[in-house]
This record gives structure tokens, sequence and C-alpha cells, in this order.
């Protein structure tokens, strides 16, 4: 292989999204893949994600995603795909919970537009959406959804357009420091870069595993699709947002219909962990029978609805919830990007640009995406 000035492994959200702002910057680059962008068993496979700026106390988030929602405008204008759907985001909960009071104040500050409903309100806007005492809600009208999958190829294919080479390659562990000779690949061939970021996921425990190793979870999380009722326009934009629930320990949370899908729900709670390459990937039929119990309670109308879609992914978790970008603790050559732990695709614009200017000097590290800072224990703290 010829030799490149950085080598991207990995072209999922993070991993694509670098490999697009370096190539861009005139850059040569490697994006390496080892079973193509956005495959079935990436964390940024699938076919939506939410972006939202709630967060609630953490602006360093917010200030993210506020960020990155005009980054992925106007890269799908360029392109000239239609991939995010403004459906507005409503996140409810009991009056005073603090997630959404915290919230309301960090948006406030950092300027996202957004309004504050009481329960009147809510019933009013949404009367499919049922609640058996008072509720807040913070709603955010220009945020939505994102359609994943094929995201994630666009910003791949725009990384290659700006003259990245694509590498259909698996990056072997290593058994020492790149040095001259690169890394090796399960076909036997040398990937050589001046610098090295690791944008592989779940996966980045398996390539380091003594220095990144448990300080990644990979979890198995089940996300379901339900048909809604026919004719019934209820449960699509704009009748219906995103929507985030915080009366339920489970944290669940969906997505309208959105392209004929069905009503998307998934449960934010961590599942086991699992093995990216290996895991089970048919749903639990505990998990449908928990979203038909959710359903009797929260929206009624679908509480007999057909599953008619379901699939397993997984989040890839350090033990805060906070990323993992930082040079490996002893080869300066190298980079990790990861640990997105089940919020980081929307991200993806941000982490991108914060890559590309950490690498060429611009601008100083945050200490909250240290290796350091990551512990092998389960500690979530953002949401």
């Amino acid at each position: 292989m010829k030799s490149y000035d950085v080598a991207v492994i990995g072209a999922g959200v993070f991993g694509s999204w670098i490999a697009y702002r370096l190539a861009g910057e005139g850059r040569t680059v490697a994006l390496v893949e080892a079973y193509g962008p956005a495959h079935s068993r990436a964390s940024s496979s699938g076919e939506t994600r939410i972006i939202r700026m709630a967060y609630g106390q953490d602006e360093l988030y917010t200030r993210m995603s506020f960020r990155s929602l005009p980054l992925w405008q106007d890269f799908f204008e360029r392109e000239k795909q239609p991939l995010f759907h403004q459906t507005g985001v409503l996140w409810f909960g009991p009056p005073g919970a603090p997630p959404l009071r915290e919230s309301s104040a960090v948006l406030r500050k950092v300027g996202v537009p957004f309004e504050e409903l009481a329960s009147a309100e809510i019933a009013y806007r949404y009367p499919q959406i049922r609640f058996d005492g008072d509720a807040e809600a913070i709603y955010e009208p220009f945020s939505g959804a994102l359609m994943a999958r094929r995201a994630v190829q666009a910003v791949a294919a725009a990384a290659l357009a700006e003259g990245a080479d694509f590498l259909h390659e698996l990056v072997l562990p290593p058994v020492g420091p790149p040095g001259a000779h690169g890394f090796r690949t399960a076909s036997g061939a040398k990937l050589l870069a001046g610098t090295y970021v690791f944008a592989c996921g779940p996966w980045l425990r398996k390539v380091f595993p003594g220095v990144v190793g448990g300080r990644i979870h990979p979890t198995r999380q089940e996300v379901l699709f339900f048909g809604i009722p026919p004719g019934d326009r209820r449960f699509s934009p704009p009748a219906m947002p995103v929507w985030l629930d915080r009366f339920e320990e489970t944290l669940p949370y969906g997505l309208p219909e959105i392209e004929q899908r069905g009503f998307k729900i998934a449960f934010d709670a961590h599942g086991p962990v699992v093995d990216p390459d290996t895991g089970d990937r048919i749903v639990e039929r505990s998990t449908v029978e928990q979203a038909r119990r959710f359903f009797a309670g929260r929206f009624p109308a679908l509480a007999e609805a057909p599953l008619i879609e379901s699939r397993v992914c997984q989040y890839e978790n350090t033990s805060s919830g906070d990323f993992l970008i930082d040079r490996h603790p002893d080869w300066p050559g190298v980079w990790f990007a990861g640990g997105g732990s089940g919020h980081g695709f929307k991200h993806g614009p941000a982490v991108g640009a914060y890559v590309a200017d950490v690498l060429a000097g611009r601008l100083e590290a945050e200490p909250r995406f240290s290796l350091a800072s990551k512990q092998e224990a389960r500690l979530r703290a953002v949401y």
C-alpha cells in the first residue's frame, strides 16, 4: 500500500466525518473499514438517529449538537440528499424533573430555540400521548431525525470525492508500535501513515485490548418498529415529533413514522455486554412485551399495533458516557476516536472538525475526552 498522511480506521459516523474533514483540508487519507460504511454490525447503522440539543446541565454536548445540526443540513443540501427530517423533539417528564429544568437553563444560555410546555399545552398539541398526572416538556422545533445508514454512506462517499482512498481491510491488533512498518491487515498488507486514527467503535477494545480494553463496554440495544393504524396520521410528522420519556426508569424514546418504516421505540437503559462480531441479533420477546406495556399507558392507540420490524444494535459505552478522543499513551502517531456511548451519532460533524483541529494543533484537547478520564467501572453520567 502507499503511505498516507492519515489513516482513519473505521467508516462509521465518526470515522467518515474525520476522513471527510481531513481530505477536504488536502491531507492524503485512507478510510479503512472491515465490513463497509454503516454496515449492519456498526453502532452507526440502522435507519434513524435523533439529533437534539437538550442534555440536562451538560453544556459541552449541547454546544456540540448545536454546531453539528447546521453542518449536517449544509452537507445534505450540497449532496442533494434529504436525510434530515425536522420533526421537532419533545422531551417530557414529571413537573420539576431535574433533566428538564437543567436543560432549559443550558439551552437558554447557548441560544438554542425551544419551548417549555405545561400539561395543558402538551395535551392540546399531542392528544395521542397520555399522562396519568401532570407533565412538563421541552420542545425543540428545529431538531429531529437523521437517516443514519444513508447519511454515513453519503459522508464516506464525499470523503472519497475529496480524494480519500477507501480500503476494505481488517486492521489487526498491533504487536508493537507501528514505526516504519505500519499496521498489518488480515489480507497481509501493510497500512502506512504518518498518523493513525482508530474510529472503530466497539472494536477499539479488540484492537487495543491492553490500552482500551475494559474502558469500552459494548452493550446490546434492541430497537422496535410498530405499524400505526391505517390512515392514522397522529403518529407521523408533523403531528408527532421525536420524543423522549423521563417518567420511566427504562428511559423510553422513539421516533414518529418516517418513510413508512413504522413507529420506532427503544429503551435507553444499557443492555448486556455484547461482542459486535458474533453477538446474537435477534430481538428478545420480552422487549416486545415491554414496549406493548409502555404503549398501553403512554400511546394507547398503539397498544395492539403489529411489530413490523426489529433490530439489535449496540452502544459503545465509556465509563461516563463521554467520548474517547485521545492520543495513544505510548505511541504519539496513534489516536483513538470513539466512545459514542449511544448519543454520539448526532455529533459526527463536530467530532470530525474537532479531530482535524486537534491534529493540526489549532485546538487544545478537551479533558473530558481523554483516555485518562475513562475507567473500567460503568458510571454513566451523560444521557
